[in-house]
């Protein structure tokens, strides 16, 4: 069987202010045309299908389209989970409906798990789909009081998968978690991939997956394994942040044999405009010839630049960020040096006036300053009685 595996279109994207749809748009063509072309046996899509619960109406067009076109007009089935990033309820409409039409989509977790069985010249092939579900929401379905993480929520989800499983097929997870060889954590792979948990563990073992033939993963951003080949993320078709500048975005082509062993292709998408940093001085920066990617600019001068992002522009029109780098340099007085930090050593006023001539390229006026001492007195005022304040409130507690 050969399945071509995909994830985290997260369509309707807004990068520094710019809706990605029609970047997103432009590599899914080109998906949908080797969908056409070598007319795989199905296509997964492991969560993240929009990045927001409510996307933009344009996103929820393009995803109908896209869904249309392959499960319709192509008639390649097409498994897809929800992430973390959409709404599980509205993944889930018309779910029964579609799925004679080929089309399988898990919102909420069901138990049993929802599966959907597909036949190839070697027999069944069984696509288990789990979509990304809150640790608290499995221990209440599954009544098991041990589940306090994703760790062991995804242990009780395919426990009970394992106890169902037909052993006559061959058997494919999809989902949605952020999972690491043994659980250990580990950095995200792109500052654009929203944090599973806040404060507790969102980091999933890959042991827990013992007995499936291949595992189809969405979430991290970067395509890579997990420990052994059949445990992959497909990673994002497009760079939705510079910490992906390096990524090489695409999707994985599956084979699944008789026996169950799989083959992993990973194939690159052309995107329209690149995501890349570019660094320089501004007179040679306004140099270069005219170029269309999104980039993200940093500046070598030492002197304050004026209307930088103007400027910056006329040369790479779709520039989406500007920063100088010696003004980073000196505000990393924030930066930790021993017990004591850089920054302990500037006194208010003068990070305000640091800020204003890099920003304005002229130090503030006296009038300017003058308001600024007022407004600081009188944060120091209040910050001051609500010490005191406070300190009454603990003299009380402690004569009581």
């Amino acid at each position: 069987m050969r399945i071509l595996h995909t994830a985290d279109w997260h369509l309707g994207k807004l990068v520094q202010g710019v809706y990605m749809t029609e970047d997103q748009r432009f590599v899914l063509e080109q998906l949908l045309s080797v969908i056409e072309t070598e007319r795989p046996d199905a296509v997964i899509i492991a969560g993240d299908l929009y990045d927001r619960a409510v996307p933009p109406t344009e996103a929820v067009q393009l995803l109908d389209e896209l869904l249309e076109r392959i499960v319709l007009r192509l008639q390649v089935p097409v498994l897809a989970i929800a992430g973390n990033h959409d709404s599980p309820a509205r993944l889930d409409f018309g779910n029964r409906i579609m799925r004679a039409s080929g089309l399988h989509m898990a919102g909420e977790l069901t138990l049993p798990v929802q599966t959907a069985r597909l036949q190839d010249e070697f027999g069944p092939v069984d696509f288990h789909l789990v979509p990304y579900t809150e640790p608290g929401i499995v221990r209440f379905m599954t009544g098991d009081e041990s589940v306090r993480s994703h760790h062991d929520a995804m242990r009780a989800i395919t426990d009970r998968i394992r106890e169902e499983m037909d052993p006559a097929a061959r058997h494919v997870l999809v989902g949605h978690a952020f999972v690491t060889p043994h659980g250990e954590a580990e950095p995200n792979t792109s500052d654009s991939e929203r944090p599973l948990t806040i404060g507790g563990a969102e980091h999933v073992s890959a042991a827990h997956f013992d007995g499936f033939h291949y595992i189809a993963l969405g979430h991290l951003h970067q395509a890579h394994f997990v420990g052994q080949e059949h445990v992959q993320y497909a990673g994002s078709p497009l760079k939705y942040s510079i910490s992906e500048e390096h990524h090489k975005k695409g999707y994985l082509m599956v084979e699944l044999d008789a026996e169950g062993k799989v083959s992993v292709e990973k194939r690159e998408l052309s995107p329209r405009r690149d995501m890349r940093a570019v660094e320089g001085f501004i007179a040679d920066l306004e140099r270069h010839p005219v170029n269309e990617d999104y980039v993200f600019v940093r500046l070598l001068d030492q002197a304050a630049v004026t209307s930088p992002m103007e400027r910056i522009r006329a040369v790479y029109p779709n520039a989406m960020h500007v920063e100088r780098k010696p003004a980073l340099e000196q505000l990393a007085g924030i930066r930790e040096t021993g017990s004591t930090t850089v920054r302990a050593k500037m006194d208010g006023l003068a990070l305000f006036k640091a800020f204003y001539e890099d920003v304005t390229g002229s130090p503030p006026s006296s009038d300017t300053e003058r308001l600024l001492m007022e407004t600081l007195r009188e944060i120091a005022l209040e910050e001051g009685e609500r010490h005191e304040a406070h300190q009454a409130d603990d003299d009380g507690v402690r004569a009581v």
